[in-house]
């Protein structure tokens, strides 16, 4: 029987029949029948100790199966001949972990989804402009093109090669950061040198476009941050003003620093955001009813994940007399 082939029974019963021995013994030196209750007596005792021990044993082993039964996969298992007595407890802590491993499961199921989803999207994204390569290549091939229209096709194709790697790289930099492999700086950073360093790369295009940045702030701003995370994130806050407003448009930006938080408002004069994508403006991959076609929708999501692993929030919303405005905070940490 396997309830004695348990090393703990083994123990119990031999340390329960060295006692009975002893205390026999020791009864049949005062007078036979001393002897002989004390030996029924303990055999009494240790006949009711097996049984409850054994009627545990039971329980401890259905209890064991149905745990079994949840590890494969079964998901309603009646646990309430346990709430009563000292199994209780361990009852109680059982249902915590099945509750605890079904919503790890669902999350599961739901990460394997996102994940899916997201290399369906990472995939399309990069396919469209590899197709558009494999096209201008083939046109390349061709003898009779002209230098001029051979100069345009080679220029496009720097163009979406660009796209792709901006891509990956911006792919790279949010898995590090859902990865949690990124360690960001908590120094202090002056807003006047982060707005410098994110309006940089956007200078010429600006230019081009015959557009301006007007910026309103005292100099003084400051936050605690990581400030080469910060220039990206501000940077591709800038870069969807830019592109979404008209030629000859306008991104005012402002700064302003208070006991609770420093807030950084970039806004613009262009058509402003549909009221439709305003919910989905910072998801990845989401292209609003205005975006160009060169737009791949991750510039924006990109940012709000890199603001809010530094303690910080971004809102976007229209203004009253039209315009897109983004309100960015970075919170000061309470002591």
């Amino acid at each position: 029987m396997s309830f004695f082939r348990n090393p703990e029974i083994k123990k119990s019963l031999l340390f329960f029949s060295i006692l009975t021995l002893i205390a026999t013994g020791i009864s049949f030196i005062f007078e036979i029948r001393y002897g002989i209750f004390t030996f029924i007596l303990c055999l009494i005792f240790i006949f009711c100790h097996f049984v409850i021990t054994y009627r545990r044993y039971i329980k401890i082993a259905r209890l064991s199966s149905k745990i079994d039964r949840i590890l494969h996969g079964e998901k309603f298992i009646d646990l309430s001949e346990y709430s009563e007595g000292e199994l209780s407890i361990l009852q109680d802590e059982i249902q915590k972990l099945i509750i605890r491993l079904k919503e790890q499961t669902e999350m599961l199921k739901k990460d394997k989804i996102y994940l899916a989803d997201s290399l369906a999207d990472i995939s399309h994204q990069i396919r469209t402009p590899l197709t558009s390569i494999n096209i201008l290549i083939s046109l390349l091939s061709k003898e009779q093109l002209s230098y001029e229209k051979r100069q345009e096709l080679i220029n496009e194709i720097e163009m979406l090669l660009s796209r792709i790697e901006w891509l990956i790289s911006a792919l790279l930099k949010m898995s590090r950061l859902d990865a949690g492999t990124v360690t960001l700086q908590r120094k202090r950073v002056l807003v006047s040198e982060l707005i410098k360093l994110s309006t940089a790369p956007i200078t010429i295009p600006l230019e081009l476009r015959e557009q301006q940045i007007e910026v309103n702030m005292n100099g003084e701003e400051t936050y605690e941050g990581d400030l080469s995370w910060s220039v990206e994130a501000i940077g591709n806050i800038l870069k969807n003003c830019m592109e979404n407003m008209q030629k000859g448009g306008k991104i005012t930006i402002q700064a302003e620093e208070n006991p609770i938080y420093t807030e950084i408002i970039i806004s613009d004069n262009g058509p402003g955001i549909d009221k439709e994508d305003l919910p989905h403006l910072f998801k990845r991959f989401y292209k609003g009813k205005n975006a160009s076609s060169q737009s791949v929708g991750i510039g924006l999501a990109l940012a709000r994940t890199i603001i809010t692993s530094q303690n910080g929030t971004v809102r976007a919303e229209n203004k009253s007399n039209g315009g897109a405005r983004f309100t960015v905070r970075f919170y000061k940490k309470t002591t």
